[in-house]
């Protein structure tokens, strides 16, 4: 059985439980607690050396890591249901929309990076809010833009079912609720996300519902 080792709260952990569950896979979930340190472990390290996760274990003994190139993998094994379109243009938009939220929105809320501002920088709390409230809600502005762009009343970003790009949109918002960023002027972007979440997929994926859920 494939071994998920991932933190109830981390965003990229979040996205690969969503396709989980959106596709069916059954998994053993391995829990690495952030707060505490255990990803610095050698443990943990032998198996992901950015003592980042999500790390996943497959039936075969390799260890993929990052969100993204767990999902493609997923997709690519087992392709039913799929997650990513049969599209190839439609696809690299999925692909370049999941980048936004993955490697350019997401990295700077990183549970790390916050500790170095606070930290390290010596930022104060409301330094830090103010860091969170300018990158965060510029981010989610630019994907309320490019889904404003897509042709059509879809439910979801790119068609009638849920994708890669719904699968990186609902931990993103989950985050900025979490932060207190302002997004309700982001009508698009709210929409799609009270349609993801009304699924039990994703409901099954929130932080909440996770074994190592700590209030």
């Amino acid at each position: 059985m494939l071994k998920f080792h991932g933190y109830f709260r981390s965003s990229s952990s979040y996205r690969c439980r969503i396709a989980f569950n959106l596709k069916g896979i059954e998994y053993e979930f391995r829990p690495v607690h952030l707060k505490s340190g255990v990803q610095k472990g050698d443990a943990f390290r032998q198996l992901n050396p950015q003592m980042l996760v999500p790390a996943l274990e497959t039936d075969e003994g390799a260890t993929l890591i990052q969100s993204l190139a767990i999902i493609e993998w997923l997709d690519e094994t087992y392709p039913d249901p799929p997650v990513m379109s049969r599209d190839p243009l439609t696809r690299a938009q999925e692909r370049g929309f999941a980048q936004v939220i993955a490697c350019e929105i997401h990295p700077l809320q990183n549970l790390r990076v916050l500790n170095y501002l606070t930290g390290d920088l010596g930022a104060s709390e409301d330094q830090k809010n103010a860091w969170l409230a300018r990158w965060l809600g510029d981010g989610l502005a630019a994907c309320e833009e490019l889904l404003q762009q897509q042709a059509g009343d879809t439910r979801f970003c790119f068609g009638d079912t849920p994708g890669l790009a719904d699968i990186c949109l609902v931990p993103q918002v989950f985050s900025s609720e979490r932060f207190d960023v302002d997004i309700s002027g982001l009508s698009r972007v709210r929409e799609i996300y009270e349609n993801c979440t009304a699924l039990p997929e994703f409901e099954r994926a929130h932080p909440g519902n996770q074994p190592d859920f700590e209030a």
